[in-house]
């Protein structure tokens, strides 16, 4: 029976993201959990949004869903393939079609069946100028021209006549977003930074916006100084109905920060959720040690490779494995052989199943220069593993108890690190075993249900919120009436009826 506390509002459930790679880390990974949790938990489908060109979406659905990540009431909807399958009418009638691109060797073409869906050409810097994009069947869909001051996308019909234009991308997007709450009660959970900058400005009062900010917003951990990545869309927090971090220290940080630019936002901390596996009844080695992480300079993982070189000149039974790959692999790997531990060091590449080694491993390690609460630390201590983190903003002395369910070193300490690596090593049977259920029960905190009610809770309140603030420029009758309604929801929802 579904606990009142835990059902989500009624309306239509959004979770936008730019893109899905097949390789996707943790941000992906704790969207797709929360939607589950809305869907099991909550009561509600999930519609998951994408604006990539990605040509595949329909095979990735089929392949999510055979993995379990994808589930009934939980779907993929892209922009562009939406499209592809139908073409709104015509509106207006002085669009002016766009001049196809001449094929280039340096175009980034999308292929399906051997049918070209997209071509997009860039600048030097990376910076798209131009894409041309096609139906299946090899009929021109629409163009998009970063150099054209007016009408910069134009949609075709199938038959080549331009039938609708925007002037830029965004207002693309949320014509989409008004097709897809078409004036229903609706929220919009954003876990993309790059997405997030198109509905910062998108403002109806039938939804309710909320930006999730999965990792640290600071750059270097300093005071009122916004990561460039964050920074235009934390300036206009104000825009959203709801900004969620991850840990309440980020959260008053945050509202400091924000408060120093002038901005007045609703900013709440609600945490990632962690999934707990079954117990695998195979053995544990304490002696065995994992990371699990994108390959990229921000996971520092050189650091995790010295650390535990250095915990095997005194104790050589000391293995570790690392899941994951990125562009960083090649120095990773020169950099354990040139420490000489190949044999005791292994790089597992990318597994979609990695979390289970958790049930397994003595350790993990995390090294990050920064984070929001890492997925893989809740799970690293759901599943018994005790973890070894640096003190970084934001995550580890969030979850941490130094010493009682795992361990916090100083930042960039490899060598405190690798002290911890070899004291695990020695500490009694009985401590450690009491670690583990102690990082196991902390871990139980963030379990699906106790996070999906918290998102129950707030999404409420930031339904509310909003129409109250709707409502100040109503006469007072309908204010009236309207927070009438408001009390009256809430106590249907309090008493499950």
């Amino acid at each position: 029976m579904m606990r009142a506390d835990s059902r989500l509002p009624h309306g239509r459930h959004f979770a936008l993201t730019w893109g899905i790679s097949d390789h996707y880390g943790g941000m992906t990974n704790a969207m797709f959990r929360r939607s589950r949790s809305f869907r099991r938990i909550g009561g509600v489908d999930v519609d998951i949004l994408t604006l990539d060109d990605r040509p595949d979406y329909a095979e990735l659905d089929e392949r999510l869903r055979a993995a379990g990540e994808l589930i009934d009431g939980l779907r993929i909807r892209n922009i562009w393939d939406e499209l592809r399958r139908r073409t709104p009418p015509a509106k207006g009638t002085d669009i002016d079609p766009v001049a196809l691109l001449v094929p280039a060797d340096d175009d980034v073409v999308h292929e399906r069946d051997g049918v070209v869906l997209s071509r997009r050409r860039s600048r030097a810097d990376g910076a798209p100028t131009a894409v041309d994009r096609f139906r299946s069947d090899g009929t021109l869909l629409a163009t998009e021209r970063a150099d054209t001051p007016s009408r910069r996308i134009v949609l075709y019909a199938e038959d080549g006549t331009p039938v609708r234009a925007w002037k830029t991308s965004w207002t693309l997007y949320r014509w989409w977003f008004d097709r897809l709450t078409a004036g229903k009660t609706s929220y919009m959970l954003v876990d993309s930074k790059t997405a997030a900058r198109c509905v910062a400005g998108y403002r109806r009062e039938n939804v309710t916006t909320v930006h999730i900010v999965h990792a640290s917003h600071r750059l270097g951990g300093r005071a009122e100084t916004l990561r460039s990545s964050r920074a235009s869309v934390l300036r206009r927090a104000g825009d959203y109905d709801d900004i969620v971090v991850l840990t309440e220290r980020q959260r008053d940080d945050l509202v400091d920060d924000l408060r120093a630019f002038d901005v007045t936002a609703r900013v709440r901390a609600i945490p990632n959720e962690a999934e707990f596996l079954p117990h695998s009844g195979r053995p544990r080695s304490n002696t065995y040690g994992v990371v699990v992480a994108s390959l990229e300079t921000r996971k520092r993982l050189e650091h995790a490779v010295d650390a535990v070189a250095r915990a095997r000149e005194l104790d050589q039974r000391i293995e570790f494995d690392v899941f994951g790959d990125g562009p960083r692999e090649s120095d990773i790997r020169r950099r354990v052989r040139t420490l000489g531990v190949e044999e005791h060091v292994r790089l597992r590449g990318f597994d979609p199943e990695a979390r289970g080694v958790f049930q397994v491993a003595g350790f993990s390690l995390l090294t990050s220069t920064s984070e929001g609460l890492p997925l893989v630390l809740i799970e690293s201590m759901a599943a018994g593993c005790i973890p070894i983190a640096y003190d970084i903003r934001y995550g580890p002395a969030d979850m941490i108890r130094d010493g009682v369910d795992g361990f916090v070193v100083p930042e960039r300490d490899i060598e405190k690190m690798a002290q911890r690596i070899v004291e695990l090593q020695s500490m009694p049977a009985a401590r450690i075993e009491a670690m583990r259920r102690r990082a196991m029960a902390r871990a139980a905190e963030f379990s699906d249900v106790a996070v999906t009610r918290q998102w129950a809770r707030e999404l409420r309140s930031a339904f509310d919120a909003k129409r109250i603030e709707s409502a100040r420029e109503l006469p007072v009758r309908v204010r009236l009436r309207r927070r009438a309604g408001v009390l009256r929801r809430r106590i249907q929802w309090m008493t499950g009826r």
